[in-house]
């Protein structure tokens, strides 16, 4: 095995606590896609209030710590000029290199597949799964445009993403975690209709998944999280309380500390030979009571499908509320 790539320590340090929580975010303005830094609706201009930093997500990450700790300056001694009202966010990491999607709740695996006959698999103890999807299809807070064949059983997923901050190779489960940069929300919305045809050939999913995940309210970076924290020799957890909400009705819950598999795991497993690079996104696997797939098949909900005009509303602790409207483009 080829040893590890290492390289400067992204967000090992930690930093003194000011009442102020890092949430990047990229917006909107001017014809433009801007970073910035959200405080009580507020956003601090990063790259205006200091031009050595970054003006774009990507720069940032790719920077390392050093842009982390000049950002950490700003929000403690700049002023916010932008309401977050006055501008349009757009996901934090607006363009991965790549987003994959792990595997990682026993709960949903299970009852997903009980609901549908099945045994679980013994294999889901072996790997930590994971699948590339489409990281141009990559969206924010607000509208999220589906075709009419996407709402054929059109399903929400709730679910946490990890933003890798440094390029790596082979790493182990032990040093995995310092490679993360931050977490944010993710939605990973599928076409249930789609992927129950397409995944009876034994490959995929596809054209189920590919029409856009949702990202966001912000990133929230990974030192921000410290009184979460669950260290083992798994790899950390975080004691999160998750959300899902459709049309303000409350449908999910449960808490990202229940991940069978720890990013840290998936981590090891996604690089095995392969690169992974700054703005790399990592989602965790949809949680337990986490989509309609799983609802339905439980008969807490009855039947139950994201429609055109619904809103559904994912939240995760600290991490924020991610809210969209699906959109019927056709």
């Amino acid at each position: 095995m080829m040893p590890a790539i290492r390289s400067a320590g992204w967000i090992k340090k930690r930093f003194t606590n000011t009442g102020k929580k890092m949430k990047l975010v990229s917006y909107y303005q001017n014809g433009k896609i801007n970073l910035g830094a959200l405080e009580n609706g507020m956003i601090y201009e990063l790259h205006a209030l200091n031009p050595k930093i970054a003006d774009n997500m990507q720069s940032f990450l790719t920077s390392g710590e050093k842009q982390l700790l000049l950002a950490k300056t700003v929000l403690e001694n700049g002023t916010a000029t932008i309401s977050k009202d006055d501008v349009e966010l757009v996901s934090p990491v607006p363009d991965p290199p790549s987003v994959r999607d792990a595997y990682a709740f026993r709960q949903h695996v299970a009852t997903a597949r009980r609901n549908r006959g099945l045994e679980m698999i013994p294999e889901f103890d072996e790997i930590p799964i994971f699948y590339f999807t489409n990281h141009h299809a990559v969206f924010g807070e607000g509208d999220f445009p589906v075709r009419q064949r996407h709402t054929e059983k059109l399903d929400f997923e709730l679910e946490c993403a990890a933003v890798i901050g440094k390029k790596g190779r082979d790493i182990s489960t032990g040093e995995a975690d310092d490679y993360i940069a931050g977490f944010m929300i993710m939605n990973d919305f599928s076409a249930r209709g789609l992927q129950m045809q397409e995944m009876k050939l034994n490959l995929g999913p596809a054209k189920g998944k590919d029409f856009g995940s949702s990202f966001g309210p912000w990133m929230i970076t990974k030192d921000e999280l410290e009184n979460y924290r669950k260290s083992s020799s798994d790899g950390d957890r975080y004691d999160l309380k998750m959300k899902a909400f459709v049309n303000g009705i409350q449908v999910s819950e449960d808490s990202l500390a229940n991940m069978t598999w720890t990013f840290a795991q998936i981590i090891e497993r996604v690089s095995y030979g392969v690169d992974i690079f700054p703005g790399d996104i990592i989602g965790s696997g949809t949680c337990g009571t986490g989509c309609f797939l799983e609802l339905n098949g439980s008969k807490i909900t009855d039947n139950q499908w994201l429609k055109p005009g619904d809103t559904v509303s994912l939240e995760i602790e600290t991490l924020g509320k991610l809210t969209n409207q699906i959109l019927l483009t056709d």
